[in-house]
């Protein structure tokens, strides 16, 4: 098993969760609301719209999403899904954890709010020159475009 944030269109209520609760592709587990330690650029950009995080730390926004653990299978089809390497990369990232939304029954491995972890996410170098200068949003909604939310941790 593995921790994987995402920030994007696969949180809840996002256009592709569905990939993270169809048990075809493998298993995933809702642990967390959690937010980005460092700071991070999260742009939309391309002619779909895609929000990217730009793996250029201590540019940007720190960044809220969601904490999953997840099999190897949903590990793998995620990877397919995210176009590795070309792109976006799964790289490690360090994590505060808001609100634990995990199963009662893992009392033992719950993380308080406050808490550090590490999962991966999927950010990129390989992007557009422009990218950087685009704006950065520090929580995505598909449904708004992207927006910057007025929570702010710390």
């Amino acid at each position: 098993m593995a921790q994987v944030f995402v920030y994007g269109t696969l949180k809840r209520g996002q256009p592709n969760n569905f990939y993270m609760t169809d048990n075809k592709n493998g298993h995933a587990q809702l642990l967390a609301t959690a937010v980005t330690t460092q700071m991070f650029p999260l742009v939309i950009a391309g002619r779909n719209n895609i929000p990217f995080l730009l793996n250029i730390p201590g540019r940007g926004h720190v960044v809220h999403g969601e904490l999953y653990t997840v099999d190897e299978a949903l590990l793998k089809f995620l990877d397919y899904f995210e176009d590795i390497p070309d792109m976006y990369q799964r790289n490690l990232v360090t994590l505060t954890v808001k609100e634990w939304l995990g199963p009662p029954a893992d009392e033992e491995e719950k993380l308080a709010p406050g808490s550090l972890t590490q999962a991966f996410v999927y950010s990129t170098t390989t992007y557009q020159p422009d990218w950087p200068s685009l704006t950065h949003y520090d929580n995505y909604d598909s449904y708004g475009g992207g927006r910057r939310s007025r929570w702010r941790y710390g």
